[in-house]
């Protein structure tokens, strides 16, 4: 793989991902997710709720486990959904790097999310107006804060080289990821636990994505309701879930005699400064544009792209844009929001799990429900069947509302 950025000739630090956790709409946790992705699994479905029948949209993507019942009673009470998928997937991807032997002091946590605690908050909010002052649980405030997952890990682990909990909607996971490469390569932490989590699928965001025309109106058919990049896409759907990566500094890894999923190469972050929900092609290109030098790598060296893709007809074309004029019409391409539906917070972390498991693997998963390419997007999307092939080096697109822009790099190691 040819080298060609001059930032990563001044970098002495190589970070490699340790570790992975997952609970998604496919599976309870990071094997079955990624298994059900590689099968073309759905995980949308209607939703059966009274409150949500008068609905606009009555489809989203549940767990597909119970993050509560993996953890003890007390503590789950105390927590919002969120807060608790976060804890179980962290725990799981400590676990599956070995549950390493480090200095407090030296390990950091950053856990983002789209929106935090909304279920809670109006949960509570339904008691106090219905039930009266005494019906609000003290835990209230624990419970919706945005900082909470990352609060409740750290706790958890016991890491003390800080808690971070960054709030950039839907790119919010993957800038948690950003910035745990970021504290390891400036000598602040040699594990950082990294990812995000969201658990919205409530009648507000419901139907206040639908009164902005971003979610699919497909109530009648929510196996085929997440269509990225396909001529006939409506709207994302929304899901809930969380993902989590171990980043480790690799002497750190190398020394413990630990195995590597994939290299962290390099990452790119960008603001639109232009619209509050629009897509933005200028930013995004600056996003993976950075991404690339940061890791030191050429847009021929990138073999396979994971697309945020949410299926939204706008959005979908302007990624195809950006990674047409950053990287070109050579990689492989996929969008697993197609069988998770979009996890807001939690799918830029879940989007890069993705794309260094199909580094690992050689295998990167087809987009469901794609039957019909968007003439605009000239791109090689992988339909059908999964693709095999031997790829060296993958991007992970990340973008959310508000204009923030995340590209991150792996390689294999």
């Amino acid at each position: 793989m040819r080298r060609i950025g001059t930032r990563r000739d001044r970098k002495t630090v190589d970070v490699w991902v340790t570790g992975l956790g997952a609970m998604t709409p496919l599976g309870a946790d990071m094997p079955s997710t990624w298994a059900a992705m590689q099968n073309g699994a759905n995980g949308i479905g209607r939703l059966e709720e009274d409150w949500a029948q008068e609905l606009p949209v009555r489809i989203a993507a549940r767990l597909s486990g119970n993050p509560a019942g993996s953890m003890d009673r007390t503590e789950a009470r105390r927590l919002d959904r969120a807060e608790q998928i976060a804890v179980v997937t962290a725990r799981e991807a400590w676990a599956d790097a070995g549950a390493p032997e480090v200095d407090p002091e030296r390990v950091a946590v950053v856990v983002g999310t789209g929106i935090g605690g909304i279920t809670s908050l109006l949960g509570q909010n339904h008691n106090l107006e219905t039930k009266g002052p005494r019906r609000v649980s003290p835990h209230t405030v624990p419970m919706l804060m945005a900082n909470g997952p990352a609060a409740c890990v750290s706790m958890d682990l016991g890491a003390l080289a800080g808690a971070h909990a960054p709030v950039s909607a839907c790119a919010s996971g993957a800038e948690a990821i950003a910035l745990g490469l970021d504290l390891i390569r400036a000598g602040r932490a040699d594990v950082v636990v990294a990812g995000g989590v969201e658990a919205s699928v409530h009648p507000l965001p419901l139907t206040a994505f639908a009164q902005m025309m971003a979610l699919s109106t497909a109530n009648d058919d929510p196996e085929g309701a997440c269509r990225p990049f396909d001529a006939k896409r409506n709207g994302f759907v929304l899901a809930e879930g969380g993902t989590v990566v171990v980043l480790e500094r690799a002497e750190h890894a190398r020394a413990r005699g630990s195995r590597a999923y994939a290299a962290a190469l390099g990452a790119g972050i960008s603001s639109s400064a232009a619209h509050i929900t629009a897509s933005d092609v200028p930013g995004q290109v600056r996003a993976i544009t950075r991404s690339l030098r940061d890791a030191g790598v050429g847009p021929r060296d990138v073999g396979h792209v994971h697309a945020h893709a949410t299926s939204t007809p706008q959005g979908d074309v302007a990624e195809a844009r950006a990674i047409v004029e950053t990287i070109g019409t050579h990689p492989v391409v996929t969008a697993t929001k197609s069988m998770t539906g979009h996890m807001l917070g939690a799918s830029g972390a879940a989007g890069a799990a993705a794309a260094l498991l199909a580094l690992r693997d050689g295998k990167v998963p087809a987009t469901r429900n794609l039957r019909d390419l968007d003439p605009e997007v000239e791109l090689d999307v992988v339909m059908g069947e999964p693709r095999t092939g031997q790829w060296q080096t993958a991007l992970a697109n990340s973008f959310g509302f508000g204009g923030h822009n995340v590209s991150l790099v792996f390689g294999r190691v």
